[in-house]
């Protein structure tokens, strides 16, 4: 079977707001592509649509309902598709799935803005088999408060219940995501989390400048606390004021600069596929044997098995 891990994909709300199942659906990922691509586990977001969200996709409601409807969508592609891919919460689950010539879905939150400051929603969280989660997408919510191109604003850090919120998902087995977080954020849940933590599907601001980038002193922090970096795949955050065309060359530059800066066994991919809007050079997660064999120019086999599933196995 397949080794490859990737942190974050939108495929689930894909699949609710337009009717779609996992199997034979456009777009980035379904099934198929999985299993061409190399899949031994796909991090599934269930992200809750807010504010000028709801607009965009013409989909209205309460925050919980909307995380709970989204919730059901995917439980109902893992009950339609038991026989090809099962959840996983744990790293032996996902290592036991691919022996057994199956894939593995993990399930993960992209905002936790529906938690409306309830510590028993984060308990639901992980009674559901919710694995890891980013603490705010681009609005303020009960945890803190998101990255912003305004210096000030991106200092802001983690709300008193924020810090309880870490603390709670260290304690609840649930890897806390600073992907979309401010930099105020990120060093609080620095000072604050026990445990490895994740940046889901974040680059490198070294080489695009974009507050949903990590600095070389994040990256620095992020290696030394034993926590993991998903590459993005969106053209935007890999090159400055590229909005059209994600380029395998732009990808493996931040994979090197991070691999660098943080060190290889911070190194993981993150590509954000079914939500992003540009072309890709790989087109789609059945590309992913070609951006590996490209990876060859610049890793050994050791440590592209790092990067492609065992650091994130290691956090998991």
């Amino acid at each position: 079977m397949g080794h490859i891990i990737d942190l974050h994909c939108d495929t689930i709300m894909e699949c609710m707001l337009k009717e779609q199942g996992l199997d034979g659906r456009p777009g980035h990922i379904n099934l198929e592509k999985l299993k061409k691509g190399g899949s031994m586990a796909q991090c599934f977001a269930l992200f809750t649509l807010s504010n000028d969200m709801q607009d965009e996709h013409n989909c209205y409601g309460e925050v919980y309902d909307l995380y709970n409807r989204m919730y059901e969508t995917f439980q109902r592609e893992m009950e339609a598709h038991k026989d090809v891919i099962r959840q996983a919460r744990s790293a032996e689950e996902i290592l036991k799935n691919n022996a057994d010539g199956k894939l593995s879905a993990i399930l993960t939150i992209e905002d936790c803005i529906f938690v409306e400051g309830k510590m028993e929603r984060i308990v639901e969280m992980a009674s559901r088999g919710v694995k890891m989660a980013s603490l705010t997408w681009n609005y303020e919510n009960s945890i803190g408060y998101p990255n912003h191109k305004n210096a000030e604003l991106h200092k802001l850090g983690l709300k008193p219940f924020g810090i309880e919120a870490v603390e709670a998902m260290n304690d609840l087995g649930i890897i806390v995501d600073v992907s979309h977080l401010s930099e105020g954020g990120f060093w609080d849940v620095i000072k604050y989390s026990k445990k490895p933590i994740c940046a889901s599907h974040s680059c490198a601001r070294a080489l695009c400048d974009h507050s949903r980038n990590l600095t070389d002193e994040q990256l620095k922090a992020m290696g030394e606390t034993g926590s993991v970096v998903g590459i993005n795949f969106y053209s935007a955050f890999l090159e400055k004021d590229n909005l059209i065309f994600s380029r395998d060359e732009a990808i493996l530059k931040h994979m090197v600069h991070i691999a660098n800066k943080a060190g290889i066994e911070t190194l993981a991919l993150g590509s954000d596929f079914d939500g992003i809007d540009c072309e890709l050079e790989m087109k789609d997660y059945a590309g992913y044997p070609r951006l590996i064999e490209k990876m060859q120019e610049h890793f050994t086999d050791d440590q592209i098995d790092l990067i492609t599933h065992k650091n994130f196995l290691r956090i998991l």
